[in-house]
């Protein structure tokens, strides 16, 4: 037996023996996800304890290093872990913007002091991070952001507004954009900053969506002192370290269009539209339109592990996250499009017990911003017409 084939057997043998049943099952609502930070709460017993085990194993995080929280497991391991999960049908033991965003960017910019600060914290569910990085004239064209940092000793004194900022409401920290050099080109003069949400001169708006939820905010800087000292990467040099973290936070966003969300989608339009005598769904378009969607899901899913794959090789496109995102966005917004077809007249439904508050409508509104955050769709097909396909006057 090889060590890999003894590490999937051991993984798998403790998978079974600590994920608890509850935590096996298909997420239902935003409370089955669990975020971490300082004021978390546990929606059950079951999901504490699953969150728990994982943390003491090092496995919220498993490939980052131990000496920051992390499991030390090499890429081929890793793997496996999320392999062995994903038979099993587990949750994520821990979700966090710390993890999927910030961390590699820690990783690869930040110094040993801002990793040992930090990094644990993550793996831990100790803190909950937001990214400032929008703002109400720099949305697609990011690096015309004018938020301000203005220096003041060892400290910055940053003023200034992002908008779109996903959970600023329930955050600890935020790591932002800032410009600390107004007389520099546009992409220069842009310094890449972490500060407690918490200090003087920080607040936030949500704002309501069409869907009735709010999960991104306004947030204001007023007058807001900052050390020197987190700046991540050189001062005026932040550029770098945010299109390094654009491409794990793409490759992020890209996953919503992987399968294992819920339900298969042919079990759930079965509960609206019937089967017949074989056991298949009573509608033949319907069912080649959800036989479609699945086969173009196995493809993103293998195209994923490809990009894991190439980047373990150190061959990865680093364009190749943003074909993911225009893919898994666009993926994801086709699957409520059928869940809608399939619900009928019932998936309208906004507030009823039987539709459990509009569950239904209100994610496939949600669904539409799918292709505008992280990046919007034109911008992602930009980037893969220039940079991947190298078409003339992209």
């Amino acid at each position: 037996m090889s060590d890999l084939e003894k590490f999937r057997r051991e993984t798998r043998v403790w998978l079974e023996a600590n994920c608890p049943p509850e935590m096996r099952r298909p997420m239902t609502s935003e409370a089955d996800t669990f975020w971490g930070g300082r004021n978390t709460k546990f929606s059950s017993e079951p999901q504490q304890v699953w969150f728990e085990r994982m943390r003491d194993k090092g496995w919220t995080v498993p490939h980052w290093p131990k000496e920051y929280g992390g499991g030390g497991l090499d890429a081929e391991e890793a793997k496996i872990v999320r392999q062995e999960m994903a038979v099993i049908g587990a949750r994520q033991p821990l979700t966090s913007f710390g993890i999927s965003m910030l961390g590699p960017a820690l990783l690869k910019y930040g110094t040993e002091l801002q990793k040992k600060q930090h990094l644990p914290k993550i793996t831990a569910g100790l803190i909950r991070w937001c990214q400032g990085y929008s703002e109400p004239n720099a949305g697609s064209d990011l690096a015309s952001l004018q938020t301000r940092a203005e220096s003041d000793g060892e400290d910055f004194v940053i003023t200034g507004q992002k908008i779109w900022t996903s959970y600023a409401n329930y955050a600890d920290w935020i790591f932002c954009l800032v410009r600390t050099d107004a007389s520099a080109k546009k992409h220069d003069g842009i310094s890449f900053i972490l500060f407690d949400m918490a200090s003087k001169g920080v607040s936030t708006k949500p704002i309501l969506l069409i869907s009735g939820y709010s999960p991104f905010c306004e947030t204001f800087f007023d007058n807001v002192r900052v050390p020197k000292a987190n700046v991540v990467g050189t001062v005026n040099r932040g550029w770098d370290v945010a299109k390094y973290l654009l491409q794990h936070e793409r490759a992020m966003i890209s996953g919503m269009g992987e399968r294992g969300v819920g339900r298969p989608l042919g079990q759930v339009a079965a509960d609206s539209v019937g089967t017949d005598e074989q056991g298949r769904l009573e509608d033949p378009m319907l069912r080649g339109q959800i036989a479609t969607f699945e086969i173009d899901e196995a493809a993103l899913a293998c195209a994923a592990e490809r990009a894991v794959d190439l980047a373990k090789a150190g061959q990865a496109h680093p364009a190749f996250s943003s074909a993911m995102k225009y893919y898994g966005t666009e993926l994801n917004k086709r699957r409520y499009e059928i869940l809608m077809s399939a619900g009928g007249v019932d998936a309208l439904e906004w507030e009823s017990e039987r539709s459990k508050g509009g569950a239904r409508a209100r994610a496939w509104l949600r669904t539409k911003a799918n292709s505008i955050e992280g990046g919007t769709s034109e911008v992602m097909l930009g980037i893969v017409a220039k940079r991947i396909l190298d078409l003339p006057g992209a």
